[in-house]
């Protein structure tokens, strides 16, 4: 896990997936878990920045408080800590990471322009941000795992479902629980003229377009980026100032990711701690009814 800064690949956190005495909030190899377990992880990543970007509350939110620009890398590291925590940890250790979100995202709040100019405040518990931000993100890696991965337990109901609970964790307070509910949920942002794609939104197209990077992971990296714009809609897509390119990347990206996966190699990831917990909890005896 090179984004941990760990220098045996496996920070902490990720130990930690193996201890306590619960299965978590979600089944295993359920939808979540096949999500989120799954390569297409990481182009959807990409994707849920790029939409999140184009609501104006959450957009100043990144603007005024986030160091995604100084550590990039860092930034997606708390994100990703956050996801994996939540979908394969304990629930002492969800609470823990919901706690570590709740602590930072309590100061987050200021000022922004709404789409018709209008000066509006917002902060991190406003409940169209929230929305929002889980509406992208949901949507994100459900529709990269539909191109770049396999079946989903249960079908792409079955996630939207998962994920709501995660939802509600984060205040959203009645979240989709189907596909075609999610993306009516977004498209109600797009026709009540809430996002906006403004200049602020291109500083952010353009710094997650040219990423710092080195080497290949440099033109790996801008071929997941590439990846993630194509599966975007139109609508969208223009709003972001974007175009899919002519090239095959929806091909291109499956390879990257292909070769990604081989050289993660075959070592413990983060469902494999998750399982070492099961596995531990089935021999005592004291498992209790897993989620579904």
């Amino acid at each position: 896990m090179p984004l941990s800064g760990d220098p045996n690949g496996m920070p902490p956190w990720v130990q930690r997936l193996e201890r306590g005495d619960d299965p978590g909030l979600f089944a295993e190899d359920g939808a979540a878990w096949t999500v989120h377990a799954g390569m297409p992880t990481l182009v959807a990543g990409i994707r849920a920045l790029l939409m999140q970007a184009l609501h104006p509350g959450a957009m100043a939110g990144v603007h005024d408080w986030s160091r995604y620009r100084e550590d990039p890398l860092g930034r997606l590291a708390g994100t990703v800590r956050w996801v994996i925590c939540v979908t394969f940890g304990s629930q002492e250790q969800v609470d823990a990471e919901l706690g570590r979100v709740a602590r930072f995202h309590s100061e987050v709040a200021g000022e922004y322009r709404g789409s018709t100019g209008e000066t509006r405040t917002y902060s991190a518990a406003d409940a169209d941000l929230v929305e929002w931000v889980h509406l992208a993100f949901t949507d994100a890696f459900l529709t990269c795992h539909e191109t770049w991965g396999g079946p989903i337990p249960g079908g792409p109901d079955a996630y939207v479902s998962d994920w709501a609970t995660a939802g509600r964790l984060m205040g959203v307070t009645d979240p989709p629980e189907t596909a075609a509910e999610l993306r009516a949920r977004m498209h109600g942002y797009l026709d009540r003229g809430i996002l906006r794609g403004d200049e602020r939104v291109q500083d952010v197209v353009r710094f997650l377009r040219r990423v710092p990077l080195d080497g290949s992971l440099r033109w790996a990296y801008r071929l997941l980026f590439a990846g993630a714009v194509a599966t975007i809609p139109r609508e969208y897509r223009r709003m972001l100032g974007l175009r899919r390119s002519w090239l095959p990347v929806v091909t291109m990206t499956r390879f990257v990711l292909f070769v990604a996966g081989k050289s993660l190699g075959s070592g413990p990831r983060a469902h494999d701690m998750a399982r070492r917990r099961l596995r531990r909890l089935e021999a005592s005896g004291t498992a209790p009814a897993q989620a579904s």
